[in-house]
């Protein structure tokens, strides 16, 4: 039994799960009894606080390949949480993005693996030396967002969400479609984007459809990198439709360099996201919503049983969790009058 089991008898959210058997702040009385009862019933036990032991430097390593976009802060906020309240220290290792800084660190783990117990690592793409090696250090290790790792894995199924953000597009009429995509994978890059960018090709190839190679362009996970993309698209390219980017703080800066050329949304060019990031409610996006609170708590929760129940704990798992298609404004009905040339 998991953390998620207890969630999902509950009817509530993970962390709240989480919060509640800890008795941490937060939670109100009902959400507390539910999890109790919840967990009772399933025999869960919490991790215990960890003991002192010499051989332990009671630190667990968060590693996030950038930690300035909401999607990583908000995701390492909720693993240090669940690690701090066992009683070890969270460490946080930002890559910023830089391929020599992952290399230092993952291509010969050992002399970082003396300094912590463990690794949570979220959405990192390791290389197969990388993560062969990590293997071999002896520690303790969980992930968020990745695949084909030998460790428990949590995280959404990212092709089947880009599908089916590609898909509601294509509901609405819309074949003139732009990918505003992540950066290259490799070192210092982010696991997701090849496989939304799969999903988008998949949904257009189910349409018998291709991705147009003008529409499908690098724009980082920030802000700025949705901006410049769109800027791209406006002055040099065809202008689709209709946009899906890569996750919504790249759909945000697309969004002001639309408003910036007098451009309207969805008058003029729909947009859809990924993430369900808090702004997006303000600013009307339409997104596909994934709880990234729930993933980061789940693998933290995940890698402390490997820590303080090693005899306890089955095989290493993946593990999905869903996600929701959230409509709001920014979608709409591809008209006649909407701009093409």
């Amino acid at each position: 039994m998991t953390i998620k089991d207890v969630a999902t008898l509950a009817g509530i959210s993970i962390c709240a799960a989480s919060r509640a058997l800890r008795g941490l702040p937060g939670v109100s009385e009902s959400t507390c009894a539910k999890a109790h009862e919840s967990a009772e019933k399933l025999r869960y036990r919490v991790p215990s606080p960890a003991q002192s032991n010499n051989n332990r430097s009671g630190a667990v390593a968060v590693v996030v390949p950038t930690a300035t976009t909401w999607y990583f802060a908000h995701a390492a906020e909720a693993a240090q949480e669940i690690i701090a309240d066992a009683g070890l220290d969270p460490v946080l290792i930002s890559l910023r993005g830089q391929e020599h800084i992952q290399s230092r660190l993952f291509d010969d783990p050992r002399e970082l693996a003396q300094t912590v117990d463990g690794f949570l690592i979220i959405d990192v793409d390791l290389t197969p030396q990388q993560t062969a090696a990590l293997s071999s250090s002896h520690r303790a290790i969980a992930s968020v967002g990745m695949h084909n790792v030998p460790w428990d894995n949590v995280g959404i199924d990212n092709v089947a969400a880009a599908k089916a953000a590609t898909n509601r597009l294509l509901s609405l009429g819309h074949w003139d479609i732009a990918f505003l995509a992540g950066g290259q994978t490799g070192n210092g890059k982010i696991r997701a984007t090849p496989d939304r960018r799969q999903g988008f090709e998949l949904a257009l190839a189910e349409h018998d459809a291709v991705a147009h190679p003008d529409w499908v362009i690098e724009a980082g996970y920030t802000l700025e990198g949705g901006r410049q993309a769109m800027e791209e698209l406006i002055k040099h390219r065809d202008i689709p439709t209709a946009v899906f980017a890569g996750c919504d703080e790249v759909a945000f800066g697309a969004l002001m360099s639309l408003k910036d050329h007098g451009l309207a949304c969805p008058g003029n060019i729909s947009m859809i996201g990924i993430d369900d990031h808090p702004i997006s409610r303000v600013l009307g996006l339409t997104t596909i919503a994934q709880p990234v609170a729930d993933e980061a708590a789940f693998a933290a929760t995940l890698l402390l049983d490997r820590l303080q129940r090693p005899t306890e704990t089955g095989s290493p798992g993946n593990h999905y969790l869903p996600t929701v298609l959230t409509d709001r404004t920014s979608t709409e009905r591809r008209v006649a009058s909407q701009l093409h040339r």
